[in-house]
């Protein structure tokens, strides 16, 4: 029996909509990372690019849990200075997309896939999103914190 190939004709695009709240960042991007490669589909291949479009609603009410909302977030511009550090309860406020894109982009392998796959990614803060056109589909995560807040 040969190995299965899948060719580029055999490989759509589906839409999850996930929504975090009060699930735990960690559990909430390896979700979203396994949806972004396609690996929940039968016809999964490393090489192909057979992963889904994932809109994360709700990112500002994201559980973070033990010290982490203390710790810094570092990015750098490239240009000299230009190192940056954000905390997470800052960036809880100001812009909750960016703790989400950085929690799953580690989780992505580090190859040219990846990109493609990140830019299917759409993260908002609030409930409102302008992809219902696209008939998303709801992607329950069962596991949520178990802090109280």
């Amino acid at each position: 029996m040969k190995t299965f190939t899948p060719k580029p004709a055999d490989l759509t695009h589906d839409w999850y909509i996930v929504d975090a709240t009060d699930v735990v960042l960690g559990r909430l991007a390896t979700q979203v990372a396994t949806l972004l490669r396609g690996k929940n589909k039968p016809t999964f291949a490393p090489h192909a690019d057979s992963g889904n479009h994932v809109i994360v609603i709700n990112a500002a009410k994201v559980a973070i849990t033990g010290n982490k909302l203390s710790k810094e977030l570092y990015t750098h511009s490239g240009r000299p200075g230009g190192l940056r550090a954000d905390t997470y309860a800052e960036l809880l406020e100001k812009n909750p997309d960016r703790i989400i894109r950085e929690a799953v982009k580690g989780m992505l392998p580090k190859n040219k896939l990846a990109k493609t796959q990140m830019d299917r990614l759409r993260i908002f803060a609030g409930a409102e999103h302008p992809h219902t056109p696209q008939k998303p589909q709801t992607f329950e995560i069962s596991q949520v914190s178990q802090q109280a807040k």
